[in-house]
C-alpha cells in the first residue's frame, strides 16, 4: 500500500479522533454507531501511528481505552488504557502535564467497567493528586471532571 502525506495522516487522524469524541457523546447510540466507535478510534490511532510521536500513540490508546470502557468491554479497554500509560511513562519529555493524569484515569476507568473497584479508586486517586498540578485551567477542568466520574 502507497503511504499517505504525512499531512493527510495528521488530518486523518486528528479528525478521526474528534469524530469519535463527537459519537460517544451521542445520546441515542445505535448497535452500529458503537461498531463505528471502534472503527474510527482504532483509524486514528492507526494515522497517528504512522506520523505522531509517543504523546499522540499515548493520546490514540487512550481514545481505544475510553471507547471500549463506554461499550462495557473490559479486556481491551485494560489493554488500551495501560499502553497508553506505558507510553506516556517510557517518554515523559514528549507528553504535557496532562497526559499522566489522562492516562491513570483510563487505567481507573477499565479497572471501574471491570468492577475491580480497589484498583479503579488506586489509579483514580493518583490521577486526582496529578491534576491539581495541571497548568491550564480548560485542561485541568477537563481531566478533573473525567476523574470525578470515578469512585473515590
Amino acid at each position: 500500500m502507497d503511504a499517505l502525506d504525512p499531512a493527510a495522516e495528521r488530518k486523518l487522524g486528528k479528525g478521526l479522533f474528534n469524530s469519535t469524541w463527537t459519537l460517544i457523546e451521542k445520546a441515542d447510540r445505535s448497535v452500529d454507531d458503537d461498531d463505528e466507535l471502534v472503527h474510527r478510534s482504532h483509524a486514528s490511532a492507526y494515522h497517528w501511528r504512522q506520523v505522531g510521536t509517543a504523546m499522540h500513540r499515548a493520546r490514540s490508546e487512550w481514545l481505544c481505552s475510553r471507547v471500549y470502557a463506554v461499550l462495557g468491554r473490559v479486556e481491551p479497554a485494560l489493554h488500551h488504557a495501560r499502553r497508553s500509560l506505558e507510553i506516556v511513562e517510557s517518554n515523559p519529555a514528549e507528553m504535557e502535564d496532562w497526559d499522566l493524569p489522562a492516562a491513570l484515569e483510563a487505567v481507573a476507568r477499565a479497572h471501574w467497567v471491570a468492577g475491580d473497584l480497589d484498583e479503579a479508586r488506586s489509579y483514580a486517586q493518583r490521577g486526582r493528586e496529578l491534576a491539581a498540578a495541571i497548568a491550564d485551567k480548560h485542561d485541568r477542568v477537563h481531566i478533573e471532571a473525567d476523574l470525578r466520574e470515578l469512585p473515590a
